[in-house]
């Protein structure tokens, strides 16, 4: 049996938290392999919405084994305070696996995102504050803590001790901020233990023993394609790999078990902090796109930047993810206008770029090439078959997905788990 990934095709907020719950009644594992509470997963079900920020999607499905793999950043409030949510509305988080080599992010951590962010100024990245960045920086500098590290409070104690060393001299000498004593973080960390304890082992060899056992895992990133920290639009992009490769490395699942990639877009383009984006709106269409489409962040709040759909960002998800399917999403978002703009290239100094350009450069000066396509007027929301759908919506349809590079597996035509049409299987 396969192991899937389900990855963001664009900048995130595509819709993956949706796409996963539509899978995670048939599928046996759902784990989420990259990222920390930085963004968040919307799921309705019936009249019931849930916003999840560190939990896998899969947490709502009662047949399915949630796992918060090793690849993630755990701020272990945030976790807690999640599952208490959730059994408060009859939620039975009591599967949830955790990795004992996932990294913890400490209180320092996020102090530092904070005001490192501030320091910043005009050239800030637009993080949540959440600690993300600077937890995956201690990973990499080999001094961060993980989840096993608790259970050992002599080595969790000596970790703190040799991260504040150098952290205690940047919070106080740098930004004149108070020092951050060991005690504190330690004893933090370790009234978490008798509640974590029970959820934690070696997610990577219950993994794979599912997957010899025949039981089918979906592999969940958080964010998206242009914020992986290799392929996304460099500086302004996530701490981690939110492309399939990193759903290898993020849950120690090897690439040879991988069976298909699925790849979320919306039928437009959003994009929520700081950085370039060719077919961004400034004017009442863009107003337009995020009063129809509900477009803020589900984690922090903030109005998300708007724009048309870019096929050309479409066609380098397929390539770098190896998408062999789309989830189109939000395609009720766009009833109402006479004609839709798709961006199909772009130029840059009068050369026209089929491909993304090479250089931040030259992606910062991007202007769109756009072709239109004829709108439609009618309501889309209680379509349930492709051929339910207005002919012009079926023709936008099939004309971005000749543009994109992959099929179009599934269209959702608004937030409930009934308003999605399947055009072909996705299992």
């Amino acid at each position: 049996m396969p192991a899937l990934v389900l990855i963001g095709a664009q900048w995130g907020d595509e819709g993956k938290g949706k796409a996963t719950d539509q899978l995670g009644g048939s599928v046996d594992y759902v784990v989420k392999f990259n990222g920390g509470n930085n963004a968040g997963h919307t799921v309705v079900i019936g009249d019931d919405t849930y916003a999840l920020h560190l939990l896998p999607s899969g947490i709502l499905s009662p047949g399915c084994v949630p796992v918060i793999a090793n690849g993630v950043v755990i701020d272990l409030g945030v976790l807690f305070q999640e599952i208490e949510g959730l059994e408060a509305r009859g939620v039975d988080t009591s599967k949830l696996v955790v990795s004992a080599d996932a990294h913890v992010i400490a209180s320092y951590n996020r102090v530092l995102d904070k005001v490192t962010e501030r320091f910043l100024g005009s050239r800030k990245i637009g993080t949540t504050g959440r600690g993300i960045g600077p937890t995956y920086a201690d990973k990499m500098n080999r001094v961060g803590v993980r989840v096993q590290d608790l259970f050992d409070e002599k080595i969790l104690r000596a970790k703190v001790e040799g991260a504040l060393e150098l952290k205690n001299q940047v919070l106080v000498k740098v930004y004149n901020r108070k020092a951050v004593t060991v005690d504190s973080v330690v004893e933090d960390l370790l009234s978490y233990v008798d509640r974590l304890r029970p959820m934690v082992c070696d997610t990577g060899l219950l993994l794979g023993q599912a997957l010899d056992a025949g039981k089918t895992v979906l592999l969940e990133g958080g964010q998206a394609t242009l914020l992986d920290v290799d392929h996304g639009t460099y500086p302004f992009v996530t701490s981690s790999n939110a492309t399939s490769g990193g759903a290898c490395t993020g849950s120690g699942i090897p690439p040879n078990r991988i069976d298909k990639v699925i790849a979320v877009i919306k039928a437009y383009t959003t994009r929520v902090g700081e950085g370039p984006f060719p077919t961004e709106l400034d004017d009442g269409d863009g107003e337009r796109l995020r009063a129809n489409g509900h477009e803020y962040g589900t984690t922090t709040g903030r109005p998300r930047r708007c724009g048309w759909y870019d096929a050309v960002i479409a066609r380098y998800a397929t390539r770098v993810n190896g998408v062999t399917d789309f989830v189109l999403t939000k395609l009720d978002v766009l009833t109402g206008w006479d004609k839709i703009p798709v961006c199909v290239a772009y130029e840059v100094d009068g050369v026209r770029f089929d491909e993304m350009p090479m250089t931040q450069t030259d992606f910062h000066h991007a202007t769109p090439v756009y072709e239109y396509l004829d709108g439609w007027t009618e309501d889309l929301t209680t379509c349930r078959t492709f051929e339910d759908l207005p002919k012009n919506a079926q023709l936008y349809i099939r004309t971005l997905e000749a543009m994109s590079g992959a099929p179009f597996s599934s269209v959702g035509v608004g937030p409930g788990r009934e308003q999605t049409l399947e055009l072909r299987p996705l299992l």
